[in-house]
């Protein structure tokens, strides 16, 4: 099982930037699609976007898509999510985690797992 921390949290208006690593433990990490998901505060957590085992491959929810780019360093055990044109709406806690059922292309948060403690971005307009 990988073990999994994001950082890269932080404050930053509207229009900026800010990227967002999730590390990970364990010698298994090239074997895991990992995901990025997010949960603004009084709604529910929802996805954002995965990377294939390689990092080859990336699919990402409509609202992000064309403003967040994400990548895998797996001779670093190490995922990013480049974020850019940040809107207040992006304002959440973002979490990445790896995908422990379903297949490729799903956004079920209950086919992810080995979460991680969140990191906090607060977008301001």
């Amino acid at each position: 099982q990988v073990q999994l921390v994001e950082s890269g949290g932080g404050l930053v208006q509207a229009g900026g930037s800010l990227r967002l690593s999730c590390a990970a433990s364990g010698r298994s990490f090239s074997r895991y699609i990992l995901g990025w998901f997010r949960q603004a505060p009084g709604k529910e957590r929802e996805f954002v976007a995965a990377i294939s085992w390689k990092g080859e491959r990336t699919y990402y929810a409509d609202s992000v898509k064309g403003r967040f780019t994400g990548s895998r360093d797996n001779a670093k055990n190490t995922m990013y999510l480049q974020m850019n044109s940040l809107e207040p709406e992006d304002t959440a806690v973002y979490y990445c985690a790896a995908l422990a059922g379903g297949s490729w292309g799903s956004t079920k948060i209950a086919d992810f797992g080995s979460w991680g403690q969140g990191t906090q971005v607060t977008v301001s307009s």
